[in-house]
């Protein structure tokens, strides 16, 4: 892959700034930069930003309806009502199930979860559950990560005398549902300050709020928020602000005290004494979670989540392991058969978006392959599989286009849809999907960009192999929590040669391994450009080339500092700064 390089020189006036807050850090200007790109200018607002306090998080009652939401919990405990708390089936729902069924089980034992099967009942509110929750008793359904939109179920079980809270963070429809509270920041209507909450962040926000009108410390909350952190990471929600906080010390529990549930998966993927970072939950952690919803029912998940005997734990952890390498060779096996479907349709026609449709597809894995396609082609992406009569689908988009509302213009041939911007989900009849496809299409082609479907990559700063020491890398973690909008600093040094050593390594010969020196400061690096053997003939040829790279650990040598390079091109002969963009 060559990207087409995106770079703005810092201007006098932010080199000023930088210089300025780089002498009150006491932290190099290069990172004193950065600081000043993500809008923090003072040294209280940059040691917030360091340091994250719980102390800092919005009062909960600011959000609708909150203080509806609580009186009717304490109502339904005050009367010793069943409670069923209901959750979506991806690591969102599960994770928010588990948060709020955990917390409140402390206090209260008439209480339940339920997760509805993918395969039998589909997203969302299903007959099934609510038929389930009359059935053992439920007068009250806390329902997490989905609901916005389940209007007509709700009123079902409200004919059933079963009352609804909804937590949710996807776009609501012009009629909310008629739930006895509805907790999403994303409502019109809404005040919260903070939009951008993943489902689990809702339902840690009720917990908040119950914690705090019953006089329970919030102490007794901190034990969960390494579920939050798993959530933030696995949903792709910004890590800002409420965010930033939660997977802060959400971070910070899963490292030094994470439940019982998630030890064992952290065991599992062999994470264990390691620092988990934010990319270990969105590659490791989140897709096991994921993946008994995939290949059969999440509720395993959670049994797994709330488990208390780590023996036990441990066991359910494996058998979601094997859900997790079933997932993978079938995930495999249709994005080859996606991609051969997209290169036929290339050598007819380019499209701007690519909508793609096969009977035999797995319901629980379109998702991912959805995810894949967009990596590879840089284009939204909607990807559908037959139900009976029905296509049902997911949808993946690129960086700046709302997917959700191209979805939402072809409402009138929608059964059902939700989501937000660059994902989403949608049922509609198998016999309209060519339809679908080309009012879609043609929306897209109306809409997107040109340079939202180009691979381009966002270089934060040029610097010489000389600035690389340990201190800059130490401060450099202090930006952690990664993640949409704090993504890892992507840097780039200009005219670097192999020192000699670099190899191509890998049990296919995909990788390089290399040992380079930069022709300014003499400086030697180590780095590691993963699937990138295609430049090694031209690294090993002694020319000179550029490499965008992100700083890391080195893994195997302890206190090493190791670039692990994103893109490789050979030097063109003017500065990155006269030319603000290249392209390889």
């Amino acid at each position: 892959m060559h990207f087409k390089w995106k770079y703005d020189p810092p201007s006098p006036d932010e080199t000023r700034q930088a210089h300025e807050l780089s002498e009150k850090l006491n932290m190099s200007p290069i990172l004193t930069r950065l600081l000043i790109r993500r809008g923090i200018t003072t040294e209280s607002a940059a040691k917030r930003f360091f340091r994250p306090q719980l102390a800092d998080l919005i009062n909960p009652f600011l959000m609708k309806d909150m203080d509806v939401a609580v009186d009717r919990l304490n109502d339904a405990m005050g009367r010793k009502e069943r409670i069923l708390v209901y959750g979506d089936y991806d690591v969102d729902g599960c994770t928010a199930v588990a948060l709020v069924y955990k917390f409140l089980q402390q206090f209260y034992s008439n209480i339940d979860y339920y997760i509805p099967d993918r395969y039998d009942e589909g997203y969302g509110v299903s007959q099934k559950g609510i038929d389930y929750a009359k059935s053992t008793g439920v007068k009250l359904i806390i329902i997490l990560d989905c609901g916005i939109k389940a209007n007509d179920m709700i009123d079902y079980a409200k004919s059933l005398g079963i009352d609804f809270i909804i937590c949710d963070h996807h776009m609501p429809d012009d009629k909310l549902p008629n739930a006895v509270a509805i907790l999403n920041p994303k409502r019109p209507d809404d005040t919260f300050p903070f939009k951008h909450l993943c489902g689990c962040g809702v339902g840690f926000k009720f917990m908040q709020a119950f914690a705090k009108n019953n006089g329970i410390p919030f102490s007794r909350l901190i034990p969960l928020l390494d579920f939050c952190a798993v959530s933030i990471a696995a949903d792709l929600v910004p890590v800002i602000d409420e965010n930033r906080i939660l997977a802060y010390h959400g971070l910070k529990q899963l490292n030094q005290n994470p439940s019982v549930g998630l030890k064992a998966i952290i065991d599992i993927c062999g994470l264990s004494g390691r620092d988990i970072s934010m990319s270990d939950i969105i590659f490791k952690i989140g897709p096991r979670i994921n993946a008994s919803g995939r290949m059969e029912n999440g509720k395993e998940s959670v049994d797994l989540l709330v488990e208390k005997d780590f023996n036990t734990a441990l066991n359910k952890a494996q058998h979601i392991d094997e859900y997790n390498e079933q997932r993978k060779d079938i995930d495999k096996q249709m994005t080859e058969e996606a991609n051969q479907i997209v290169s036929r349709i290339e050598s007819q026609s380019h499209h701007a978006s690519i909508v793609l449709y096969d009977e035999h597809w797995k319901k629980g894995v379109i998702g991912i392959v959805a995810s894949r396609l967009t990596e590879i082609y840089f284009r939204p992406c909607v990807v559908l599989t037959r139900d009976g009569d029905l296509a049902t689908g997911s949808a993946r988009s690129v960086m700046g286009f709302d997917i959700y509302s191209a979805i939402k213009s072809c409402r009138d041939l929608l059964l059902n849809f939700g989501g937000h911007t660059y994902a989403a989900g949608l049922t509609l009849r198998w016999a309209d999907v060519p339809e679908f496809r080309r009012r879609f299409q043609h929306y897209v082609e109306e809409h997107i960009q040109p340079e939202q479907t180009e691979a381009n990559l966002r270089i934060d700063a040029e610097i010489d192999f000389k600035d690389i020491t340990k201190r800059l890398h130490n401060d450099l973690k202090r930006f952690a929590p990664f993640g949409p909008g704090n993504e890892k600093p992507m840097f780039c040094t200009i005219g670097v040669y192999d020192y000699g050593t670099s190899k191509v390594v890998g049990r296919t010969q995909e990788h390089i391994k290399l040992e380079l020196v930069d022709s300014k400061s003499g400086t030697v690096v180590n780095g590691i450009a993963f699937g990138q053997s295609a430049s090694a003939r031209y690294i090993k040829s002694k020319r000179s080339f550029d490499i965008a790279y992100t700083i890391e650990d080195n893994i195997f040598k302890r206190n090493l500092v190791q670039l692990q390079i994103e893109d490789i091109r050979p030097t063109e002969r003017e500065n990155l700064e006269d030319d603000h963009s290249h392209k390889a």
